[in-house]
């Protein structure tokens, strides 16, 4: 995946006594940019840490400070027995979306048999990970696939994406470009979407790509083998939830 830097990694200040949650937010927010605000701080039942949410333009990041507020520390947080990522859980949760609140206007959508199994995927042209999922996609029945031209990783993708965009048949040029390499031959200079998908995207926290959503909301980032990306859309898809209630 391609991640986009964080403004700051790690700052540790001098301070002795034990601190509260105030003290954790006035230490860090004195280390934050102008476009960043502190969201929450809560003390985490495990580590004596403090989790504390930061949201900026590329949505919201998860930092922890210990209890006496000296360290600040950028990272993820796994647990040592199961090997959850608890960090990137926490994550997922706070990123979570309304299915019905994404931008459908700016997505090229294909459909396969029902299509009873849905996922909108931020994907860059030239992302290694977005081909390899999307081909691993391509394999599965009863599916819509959302994609919205996330062209994040260098200029030649919005190109591109505009390009593909451009495109009397968008779904094919996407296709023709991701799995085969060849270029949208359509001009770049239509009415497109792509600046407001990237705006959109960052405004969400897409920091990587491919950043995918699943029909519950639920918020995913990476290529996942094909059975763990339909056991997950399974679980998703309004049917499964019907089922389940």
């Amino acid at each position: 995946m391609c991640r986009f830097v964080i403004g700051f990694a790690l700052a540790m200040l001098a301070c002795g006594a034990l601190a509260d949650e105030s003290a954790v937010r006035r230490m860090i927010q004195e280390r934050l940019g102008s476009d960043e605000r502190i969201e929450s701080v809560q003390k985490m039942p495990w580590g004596g840490l403090y989790e504390v949410v930061v949201r900026g333009a590329e949505g919201p990041q998860i930092f922890y400070a210990d209890e006496a507020a000296s360290i600040f520390i950028a990272g993820s947080v796994f647990d040592s027995r199961s090997g959850r990522n608890l960090t990137e859980e926490r994550e997922r949760k706070l990123t979570a979306i309304a299915w019905d609140k994404l931008p459908w206007q700016w997505a090229i959508t294909t459909k396969r048999g029902t299509g009873q199994r849905k996922i909108a995927i931020f994907s860059d042209p030239n992302c290694p990970y977005c081909k390899r999922m999307e081909e691993e996609l391509a394999k599965m029945d009863d599916l819509t696939t959302h994609i919205f031209p996330y062209p994040v990783i260098k200029p030649d993708s919005v190109r591109q994406a505009k390009a593909v965009w451009c495109s009397k048949d968008r779904a094919k040029a996407w296709n023709d470009l991701m799995f085969r390499r060849i270029e949208p031959r359509a001009s770049t200079d239509c009415a497109n979407p792509i600046e407001d998908v990237v705006k959109f995207g960052r405004s969400i926290g897409a920091r990587s790509t491919p950043t995918w959503f699943l029909e519950n909301g639920e918020r995913h980032e990476g290529a996942l083998p094909l059975e763990k990306m339909g056991a997950l859309l399974d679980a998703a898809s309004a049917p499964a939830r019907g089922r389940a209630n």
